[in-house]
């Protein structure tokens, strides 16, 4: 297990919130603009957007313009949070990142749908989402736009990460970026943007440093706020555009169908495979079973992981590679 450099937040002045829902945070400029929402730790484990928030809050930071809503997610998994075990806080019952459909919401059966179901319409009202996360294993910054044209230009005027990955969600549920109108076509909510930064290794000093870039960033992309008055209260938190910027179109991917899924090596993400029928792994043990192979030539493997490997849930994505102007 790679080492957790980052500790987790002290949030418990925060906590309360000031909506009535625990760990919701709202602001109305009384100016008209964007509803805006930034939220984090819909993974107990994912600490980089805690960080952030906590930030956000403790520099008393306002809207100019519009509304600007805090969300911090599944507290009750945070509060499981073991850097020895950092993989237990991930969730309590249910991956509170797959629960984004009415049906699931309204079942109310486990903890994360009852909290899915306090969150959610705090979701519908916002136009603009950030959802900050962090990855299992080591790795470049990736910016996950869905599939939608207003995303990834959006994606494209914040200059930064590198890497934007366009992909459709997980087999095994919906994420928040697609629920409600953010999950509709260009035509059907124009006036939609949402995006979800995967920030780095979720124990990496540096996936805090995302998280706090993109915020500046994306509030002033919403303008909800000016650069000027993000800068001042904010200071340090802008860093460096990106050199250029690389469009990851997920067109193909690995699901387990049990825990012994192995990779044939260490990949850490954003390998190009060059041949189409390299192998990559195994379905039962390492160079056991049927194995997984790329599907075309020039293949980028994007975040693969058997951390979380188990029947039905996504080890590795396969994407062409585009440079982006």
């Amino acid at each position: 297990m790679s080492i957790f450099d980052l500790s987790a937040p002290d949030i418990s002045a925060w906590r309360a919130g000031n909506t009535g829902v625990e760990g919701v945070w709202h602001f109305d400029s009384g100016a008209s603009g964007e509803p805006v929402l930034i939220s984090a730790l819909i993974h107990g484990n994912e600490l980089c957007g805690a960080w952030a928030l906590k930030g956000l809050l403790e520099a008393g930071l306002r809207p100019q313009r519009g509304s600007l809503t805090l969300m911090l997610c599944n507290l009750a998994a945070f509060d499981r949070f073991d850097p020895q075990d950092p993989d237990a806080a991930r969730f309590v019952e249910q991956d509170l990142n797959r629960q984004w459909v009415p049906e699931r919401i309204q079942a109310a059966d486990t903890l994360e749908r009852r909290r899915a179901a306090a969150l959610a319409p705090f979701v519908q009202r916002a136009n603009w989402l950030l959802d900050l996360h962090s990855m299992h294993e080591p790795g470049a910054p990736l910016l996950l736009t869905g599939v939608h044209q207003r995303n990834l230009d959006l994606a494209q005027g914040l200059h930064t990460p590198e890497h934007i990955v366009i992909d459709s969600g997980h087999s095994d549920g919906v994420r928040m970026r697609d629920f409600g109108r953010f999950g509709e076509p260009d035509h059907v909510a124009p006036e939609t943007r949402s995006l979800l930064l995967e920030c780095g290794f979720h124990g990496a000093l540096s996936s805090r440093t995302v998280a706090q870039d993109m915020c500046v960033r994306f509030l002033q992309q919403a303008g909800a706020l000016d650069a000027a008055a993000l800068d001042a209260a904010l200071p340090g938190w802008r860093q460096p555009d990106a050199p250029r910027q690389w469009a990851l179109t997920v067109d193909g991917a690995v699901v387990a169908r049990s825990e012994r899924f192995a990779f044939v090596q260490p990949f850490t993400g954003l390998e190009l495979i060059e041949k189409a029928g390299t192998v990559i792994g195994h379905h039962d043990g390492p160079g056991q079973g049927e194995a997984a192979v790329t599907p075309y030539d020039d293949c980028v493997l994007v975040m693969p992981s058997t951390r979380q490997a188990r029947a039905g849930v996504t080890v590795v994505r396969f994407a062409r590679r585009q440079a982006l102007d």
